[in-house]
């Protein structure tokens, strides 16, 4: 029988890298938690797993009749976060939203009322193209429940997260290159000046526990502290305790190599060759850390993907293989401003 003191929370997602970890630390919290996801990985040891589709109208008829104090919804169509919100009644509802919402990228430190894009007018996102605007929808949908049902709800516009259990590789790529060189050196993109931030999964679950705690009401930007790339590999070298120095290669070469940017195969990571789109991992989160956001050491976070990558059972979705960076190697024997 429930205890009437523990927290009730539904998470529509759960097995996944943030919904996973989110799930374990509710768990280590007493709260009581439902995961409710297709199940494309085990949930923690604790959780109740009801698989379903969000695909499917019916999705959510398991759970639509029981009473939840926070529901936590990571998806990115619209319809499904339309559907949670008119057929499930909360206290109090968390979106895990994207700074991809904000309609620029060529400014620093957007605050949460910079502008956004338009919302997508459909159920499904289409491609990964309107990744923005199904998220502004998204947003929507929340807050439009919230103010129907007299309830609050939290809308967190995260930045990239890192750590523990990143699949993308991110913020794991560039540690794990410096622990495992292919030469003297790791190749790296061409400006060490551009700006980065991320934040570490643990931080942001932690907030999100806290802000369905204290029914933190507003929407939020949350990602860490902005630094620069080159800071950030020195960071990774220290990390790897690699002998290997960061070379830079200038974004001509890149692109003639078919190497892109920020994620894909093959990539370098954390950055963005386009003035339209330097800003992008960068946010003003002054109203998360007022309302108790912390982030830990940019250090511990790479160590603790590094730590990941080393034991990765999945590939990595960036980066440069060792016979990626190899070749790239070669194409640049004999210029001599990189050598």
């Amino acid at each position: 029988m429930r205890q009437p003191d523990v927290m009730r929370m539904l998470i529509l997602g759960g097995t996944a890298f943030l919904g996973r970890a989110l799930a374990r630390r509710a768990v280590a919290q007493g709260i009581e938690v439902t995961a409710l996801a297709r199940g494309s990985a085990p949930v923690p040891d604790g959780v109740r797993f009801i698989r379903a589709d969000r695909d499917r109208d019916d999705a959510l008829v398991p759970v639509a009749h029981e009473q939840w104090d926070a529901i936590v919804d990571l998806t990115r169509q619209p319809g499904h976060a339309r559907r949670a919100a008119t057929g499930l009644h909360a206290r109090h509802r968390i979106l895990i939203s994207s700074a991809n919402v904000y309609a620029r990228f060529d400014q620093p430190e957007r605050s949460e009322d910079a502008a956004l894009l338009a919302p997508l007018d459909a159920d499904e996102l289409p491609d990964m193209s309107h990744y923005g605007e199904a998220k502004v929808a998204c947003e929507q949908a929340v807050s439009l429940a919230a103010r129907r049902d007299g309830s609050t709800a939290t809308i967190i516009r995260a930045g990239l997260i890192g750590g523990y259990g990143d699949w993308s590789g991110r913020s794991g790529y560039y540690p794990w290159r410096f622990a495992h060189p292919t030469g003297r050196d790791v190749l790296v993109p061409p400006d060490l000046d551009f700006p980065v931030a991320l934040i570490d999964v643990d931080d942001l679950v932690a907030w999100v526990l806290q802000c369905a705690e204290r029914r933190v009401d507003g929407v939020f930007n949350a990602t860490g502290e902005t630094t620069t790339l080159g800071h950030l590999l020195d960071i990774c070298k220290g990390v790897a305790a690699s002998p290997a120095r960061p070379r830079p290669v200038e974004a001509h070469h890149l692109a003639a190599a078919g190497i892109g940017a920020w994620m894909g195969t093959p990539s370098l990571p954390l950055w963005i060759d386009d003035p339209d789109w330097r800003w992008f991992a960068t946010l003003d989160t002054r109203a998360a850390r007022a309302a108790g956001l912390h982030t830990r050491p940019l250090a511990e976070t790479l160590r603790s993907a590094l730590a990941y990558e080393q034991q990765r059972e999945v590939a990595r979705a960036t980066g440069l293989t060792d016979d990626e960076e190899r070749a790239l190697r070669a194409r640049l024997t004999g210029d001599t401003t990189l050598t």
